[in-house]
């Protein structure tokens, strides 16, 4: 099977995907004729794809997030890849593939990633501290094992969320033994929640998010996580002004920096200001890891990347 790293453009092929995306739309022939527009993905990454002239029955046959067997041919347009479907079936039992087969997943097991997050929050000395962040990791449950840390951006599979936090987790440690007058009691408790209603903006199964949820698109995971600290504070018996809930919020409230991303104040303590470029440089890093890890040995520059302003990454070869 031809996984969809390995695609070059002219390139015929049959395999097993997964059906990320599908969306009926129309020609602007006369008449207009259906056709899927179509994400397929494996774990090594995914692509556009067009199914034309879709019959009527085809339309109730597939869904997104079921698994397809599909024979095409890989083409170029506006100079990124994209196939154009020949055939596509539903996958049998016969076929003998699993959806878990073609989930893109963090490189860390799960399991680990949560019992760091786990540690870390006990190993946060403050009890006040320690409290408001048990309180809203214990809210969230089992989805900080398998949720994305977005959409589309940085981290969008299964467990990128836990991944995205233990990495800054690390990025943190390092800047507050190379910086100790940055509190690192705060620093820890902002990097474990500063995404960790997430859980609650997007809708996502097996990594892969299918849509905004209703308080995603109207409130955001930045209130939402600064009001889960108000209600935590209520919870635990602690003042809602008091100095310490007030700092953890700034921090959650400004780790975007500015308003037109999301953050309605900007950093005003060194540990906020260290928070957002640890998130900042973790989510590009990871985009440029992510996009040069999909990319064809063949081939030196991955296509341009939305989150990093557009640019395209060239692939060094020093020897």
């Amino acid at each position: 099977m031809t996984l969809i790293k390995e695609m070059t453009s002219g390139s015929e092929f049959v395999g097993f995907y997964l059906l990320r995306e599908l969306e009926v739309k129309q020609t602007n022939g006369t008449p207009p004729k259906d056709y899927f527009d179509i994400v397929l993905c494996d774990a090594s990454g995914q692509i556009s794809a067009k199914y034309w002239d879709v019959s009527p029955a085809e339309k109730s046959l597939f869904a997104p997030m079921g698994l397809v067997k599909v024979q095409g041919i890989v083409q170029l347009y506006r100079e990124k890849l994209q196939v154009k479907v020949n055939r596509i079936r539903p996958t049998t039992e016969q076929d003998g593939v699993a959806i878990a087969d073609f989930i893109k997943a963090a490189p860390i097991a799960a399991v680990d990633l949560v019992n760091t997050i786990r540690r870390t929050a006990l190993d946060i000395s403050d009890a006040e501290l320690r409290g408001l962040v048990e309180y809203c990791l214990d809210k969230v449950g089992d989805k900080l094992s398998h949720y994305p840390a977005a959409k589309t951006h940085h981290h969008n599979y299964y467990s990128g969320l836990a991944y995205h936090t233990v990495r800054m987790l690390e990025l943190g440690e390092f800047l507050c033994g190379q910086r100790p007058f940055l509190n690192a009691n705060l620093l820890r408790a902002g990097i474990l929640l500063h995404d960790i209603a997430k859980t609650e903006e997007l809708t996502a199964s097996l990594g892969i998010v299918s849509e905004y949820s209703l308080q995603g698109k109207l409130i955001g995971h930045i209130a939402m996580a600064s009001q889960w600290v108000t209600e935590a504070a209520l919870q635990l018996g602690i003042r809602t002004d008091s100095p310490k809930v007030v700092a953890l919020q700034h921090l959650i409230l400004s780790h975007h920096n500015l308003g037109e991303w999301g953050s309605p104040v900007q950093p005003q303590t060194a540990e906020a200001i260290a928070l957002h470029y640890i998130d900042s440089l973790d989510a590009k890093l990871q985009m440029a890891e992510d996009a040069l890890g999909a990319l064809p040995e063949h081939e030196a520059w991955t296509p341009p990347i939305r989150g990093l302003e557009g640019k395209a990454i060239y692939r060094t070869h020093l020897g």
